[in-house]
């Protein structure tokens, strides 16, 4: 069975054993499609900054994930200042994966040699980080991302990981871990392609304490034409199912940099265009799909303000 459909079967049961707890304690039922419409990699080039800007005033994306280790960090940081309303959280990030633009770890701790790849940049793939990294290494990094993201004056509601590294078995725990004595709500799916025992009992133990867990991971595919991206989006909000869902977008706005650097841009900027586009948005609010934000999920959790 595909992961996927292994993701909708386990919302499917836990819909029928009466819904996400998440979700009851904000007063939705076992049949609500409740999604957090996420903006990826902002800050990770310039095209991202006014792109997400436009989306946030547009309303129908709910919230987004700074890369603190990218060079548009700090004017990524400004903007949120600006707008202090907006829902952003952190994309932890141990990974560089563009061949022409690259970025280092931030923090110098014992070990920190191990994140870094042969031409002294962040490693390009996920397998190649886990052949060298030090785990105490990885911890010591994520704590520095945090705790420069707030330093820059960002107020984060959450944090989740870029290119999915940190929902590796060596790191998960200890990275919700963090997160959570930070209290910022981590991103974690009730289902992952990597199944390791002891897994599901963990996120059980997390759900009871409450924190909010996902029942699904969606995004739109690239396999179709651009231009489909509006369609595409449709297809993929009628096919939700009961439950908390994440949806994954990967927005900027069409520059040169972003085509230098993103062979495959034409998606990123179609992520854009699609989420401006007012027949989309008609379509979520006429589907009866509740978007919220990770703030809602967040003032629900215990250690709350």
């Amino acid at each position: 069975m595909k992961s996927s459909e292994v993701s909708k079967q386990r919302a499917s049961e836990s819909a029928k054993a009466g819904g996400n707890p998440a979700l009851r304690r904000l007063g939705f039922d076992a049949n609500d499609r409740v999604v957090v419409i996420h903006a990826d990699d902002i800050g990770m080039c310039h095209a991202t900054l006014p792109a997400f800007a436009d989306l946030m005033d547009f309303g129908l994306v709910s919230s987004g994930a700074l890369m603190v280790t990218c060079p548009w960090f700090p004017e990524a940081a400004a903007l949120c200042q600006t707008h202090p309303a907006w829902d952003v959280g952190i994309h932890l990030t141990l990974n560089s994966e563009w061949s022409a633009y690259r970025w280092r770890p931030l923090s110098d701790s014992a070990g920190a040699a191990s994140l870094l790849d042969e031409t002294g940049y962040l490693p390009r793939t996920v397998p190649a980080l886990l052949a060298t990294v030090e785990t105490q290494a990885a911890v010591a990094e994520i704590k520095a991302q945090i705790e420069h993201a707030r330093r820059a004056g960002v107020n984060p509601s959450h944090a989740d990981s870029h290119m999915f590294a940190l929902l590796h078995e060596q790191f998960f725990p200890l990275y919700a871990q963090i997160c959570l004595e930070a209290r910022l709500l981590p991103f974690i799916p009730r289902h992952d392609f990597r199944q390791w025992a002891g897994r599901d009992a963990l996120i059980d133990g997390w759900e009871k304490q409450g924190v909010p867990i996902f029942d699904q991971l969606i995004a739109i595919k690239d396999r179709h034409e651009p231009g489909e991206r509006v369609a595409e989006a449709k297809k993929v909000f009628d096919g939700l199912s009961p439950g908390l869902t994440c949806f994954l977008v990967h927005p900027a706005q069409d520059t040169p940099e972003l085509r230098a650097l993103a062979p495959r841009w034409q998606y990123r900027v179609a992520d854009y265009e699609a989420f401006m586009s007012a027949e989309l948005a008609a379509h979520v609010r006429d589907s009866g799909i509740q978007v919220i934000s990770y703030h809602t999920l967040r003032a629900n959790m215990p250690f709350a303000p």
